[in-house]
């Protein structure tokens, strides 16, 4: 082991339970995402803090998973919706795009595909692993957009995704285009 691998582990056996974060809400989310340079609105929604946010000119939301307690999760999901155009999408498309990426997973869900990544911090993880994630989502959202542009399919016409913001205010009105061979 290097001196480098055992200063990261030092340091990470002698990060005190204090500093771990077991739980997240809205406002700790919140801050991860501004941290990660998006804006982010937050919108109570029944007493349920909300939160939109948007990255590469799309909308995206936060869609809280386990609660331990009132406004407390153990995990949530980060969730981009865009609406099918002009039909379905090519065939093997989400397959091509499940056997190159990592991260994040995408599902076609009538005229909606939806991009989503989990954010697990049950057994604690630290504050800065949430900012880390949200970049990790917007990269994920960059590549996923570039995907859509360039796949290539035999057909002569291909639909186009254009962003759902029917909840997503932040977002721009913005499509990407399912390229053409």
């Amino acid at each position: 082991m290097n001196k480098q691998e055992q200063e990261a582990t030092s340091n990470a056996s002698n990060t005190p339970q204090g500093d771990l974060v077991f739980t997240v809400n809205a406002e700790q989310v919140a801050e991860a995402i501004k941290e990660s340079g998006c804006a982010v609105t937050a919108v109570d929604h029944d007493g349920v803090v909300r939160l939109h946010s948007a990255s590469q000119g799309i909308g995206f939301q936060v869609l809280w998973g386990n609660a331990l307690s009132a406004g407390e999760y153990v995990d949530l999901t980060l969730s981009c919706p865009l609406r099918v155009e002009g039909g379905t999408l090519p065939e093997g498309m989400l397959s091509d795009w499940h056997r190159s990426k990592r991260f994040a997973r995408v599902a076609q869900h009538g005229d909606f595909v939806v991009l989503e990544m989990d954010v697990l911090v049950a057994g604690g993880v630290s504050p800065r692993h949430l900012t880390v994630m949200v970049q990790v989502w917007n990269q994920m959202m960059g590549q996923f957009f570039q995907y859509l542009r360039n796949f290539s399919q035999p057909a002569a016409s291909a639909p186009s995704v254009a962003e759902n913001a029917p909840e997503a205010s932040l977002a721009a009105e913005a499509s990407a285009e399912v390229a053409t061979a």
